[in-house]
Parts: structure tokens; sequence; C-alpha cells
């Protein structure tokens, strides 16, 4: 297993841990709303008994009792209506404003919402009752939004720390860029030095057959002089130049032909021609080679890589077609991320490269376009038309 997708599997974990924690304490504290509401309503139902017996006590009967029961309730708002519709007791409102009408019938409003009054008869002979309106208590109320504020408070923890560390983790990834670019560029600057000495002996001698040679070790210089440059421009903002991507295309391919397996078809398609877009030359031949090279590996050094450049009014766009192996549709996106490969040998960086390369450094767009298993892949890189 790659360590991206090792990766990605410990996210996995831990999201679903975070939703069974959470799935956890909703339930609990909706467990707890349950029984605190069920022990509210008997005791309401307790409260309105007492009452109704406190006004059916005969003079010699002992009213203690009854009247602790009554005293008993702290918490839960209740107003007592007669039968005429007017307001006889109050208790556990607002000590400010129970003496506010308006006050009062607002909350008698809530009541009659929230709950079925319990009738207290205190005269069955005339049928007469009073009605006991009441509402959950506020301790009640804040029970069950808790919850929802409790899984606020741990998504938006959870949001930060990711962020967070996903921020931490692209500065450590752009450390790493950079640390590598510089010490590459380091340790070839040795090597082109000491190939330039050697250079300037050998053009020293008068012999013929050196002249090839000379000619080989010349373009090899170069060559590394190149990937010098190409190393040493990761990490600081390079400059763009309006170019013919049709002419810098060819002249890649012209290049990796003579350098790859004779069994490879090479085909370039300008279906339209002058597609000019500011790119900077050594950094996008390396694109381009990257995704040749990665296209003759997927095909084993055998088949056919097509490039078809077209563009409309405000892009080009360029697409890389090999006939290789091809990339599964849940590995579009895995296939850019460092350390990802499926090669026994190789860091994985190639494409996470060419992402960053057209993406960051150009402004541009890369994707899989298209692709089948054992039967290909294209790539799509888009940029903005000059």
């Amino acid at each position: 297993m790659q360590a991206y997708e090792r990766k990605r599997l410990w996210k996995i974990i831990l999201l679903i841990a975070a939703m069974a924690i959470g799935g956890f304490s909703l339930w609990y504290t909706r467990s707890m709303v349950k029984e605190l509401a069920a022990q509210e309503d008997k005791k309401i139902k307790l409260w309105a008994n007492a009452t109704r017996q406190l006004g059916l006590i005969e003079n010699n009967m002992d009213i203690n009792f009854l009247l602790d029961i009554i005293k008993d309730n702290e918490t839960i708002p209740t107003i007592l209506v007669d039968d005429n519709g007017k307001i006889v007791a109050t208790r556990n409102l607002d000590s400010l404003q129970v003496k506010d009408s308006v006050y009062l019938y607002q909350e008698l409003q809530e009541m009659k919402e929230e709950h079925e009054p319990i009738k207290i008869i205190y005269d069955e002979t005339n049928n007469r009752y009073n009605d006991l309106y009441y509402k959950n208590s506020t301790i009640l109320n804040d029970l069950k939004t808790y919850p929802f504020i409790q899984l606020g408070l741990i998504s938006f923890f959870a949001i930060m720390s990711y962020l967070a560390l996903s921020s931490s983790r692209r500065a450590e990834q752009n450390q790493v860029w950079v640390g590598m670019s510089k010490e590459t560029a380091h340790q070839l600057g040795t090597p082109i030095s000491s190939l330039r000495e050697w250079h300037n002996l050998l053009k020293e001698t008068d012999k013929e057959a050196q002249e090839e040679i000379l000619k080989e070790v010349d373009y090899d210089i170069k060559r590394l002089e190149l990937i010098t440059e190409r190393f040493s421009k990761i990490g600081s903002a390079p400059i763009l130049k309006e170019e013919n991507l049709d002419l810098v295309i060819e002249k890649s391919i012209s290049y990796l032909k003579n350098r790859i397996s004779s069994q490879v078809k090479f085909e370039v398609t300008i279906n339209q021609p002058g597609n000019w877009a500011k790119i900077n030359i050594p950094l996008f031949e390396w694109v381009i080679e990257n995704l040749c090279k990665n296209a003759v590996d997927a095909m084993d050094g055998k088949g056919a890589l097509s490039i078809f450049l077209n563009h409309d009014e405000t892009h080009v766009y360029i697409d890389i077609k090999d006939t290789g192996k091809g990339i599964p549709r849940g590995k579009f996106k895995t296939v850019f991320k460092p350390g990802f490969t499926t090669k026994k040998r190789g860091w994985g960086l190639g494409l996470s490269l060419v992402k960053r390369i057209i993406e960051q450094y150009h402004n541009g767009q890369i994707y899989v376009r298209h692709s089948e298993p054992s039967k290909g892949t294209t790539f799509r890189i888009t940029l903005d038309l000059a």
C-alpha cells in the first residue's frame, strides 16, 4: 500500500471515529432529554393533583404534605387559568415581568402550543375547573440544544485542526521541494564544471576522430545545464514568455524520439496552428518529457504515444494519449499526489512535479481526461491562450 493510500485510510478511520463519537453523544443526550421530559411530565401531573386536592380538603385535614409537593416545583413554568380564561396563578416565571399582562399571555400562548393543559376540577357539582398550562423547564430546553452546540464546536475545532495541519503539511512539502531543487542544482554543478574542463582539453587536440565525441559531450553538457536550470526554478516564480507551443512540443518530442524505445510510435497532431501561451520553456519541456516518459513506462516500452494540440477563444488544450495499462477511475486524482507510484523504484514525484509546474507556475490545469484499464490514458493540459 502506498504512503498516500495509508494516509487516506487513516483519515477515513479518524472521520468514522469522530462521527461515531458525535453520534453516541447525540444519542445519549437525547436519551437524557426524553428521561428528563418524562420526569417533568410526571412531576407536573403530581403537582396538579396536589393543587386539586388542596382545593377539596376539609378544615381538619393536614395540608403540609400537599403544600410541600406544590412548593417542590421550582423549575417548571406554570400558569393556572380558571374556566373563564382568566389567569389565576403563575409559578416559575420571570419575577420582573410577571405583573405584565402582555408577557403573561405570551407565555400562556407558548404553553398552549407546547403541551395540552391539565384540568383541575374543584367543584364537581357545578362542573367548575381550572386549566393548568405548563412548558418545559429551562434546563430541559438547554439540554435539547446542547448536543447540537456540542457537535458544532467539535466540528469547528476539527475543521480548524484539519486546516492547520494541511497548512503545516503544505509548508513542509514546499520546504521539501525547495530543498530538493537546490540540492540537485548543487550536486549537478560539480560534474558540469568538470565536463566543461574535459571539453576544453579535447578541443585543444588535433585528432579528427574526436569531433563527433566533442559534439555529443557538448550536447550532454547543455542537457545537464538545462536540468540544473529546471531544478533551480522549482521553489521560485519563473519568468513566463509568450511561446508557440507547436514548436516547443515538436522540439521536445524530437529529443525524446532518439532516446526512447524504437517500438514506441510518436505522433503530434496540431488541429489548429498558432497555439500560443505564456510559459517557461525549460519547465514546460520538463512537463512534456515527464508525461511522455510515464506513458512509455505504462506501455512497457511498446505502443503508440499521440499528442494533440487545439485551442478556442480563451484556452489552449494539449492532450497526451498512450496505449498503456490505464488508470482506475478512483485514482485519477491520486496519481498527482507526492509519493504515489506504481513502479518498484521511484519516489513518485514525477506527476506531482508536473501538476505543480502547470497549476502553480503557469496558472493552468492538468487532469486525467480519460482512462480505461488495458486501453490507455489521456492527460489534458489547459493553458490560457496568449
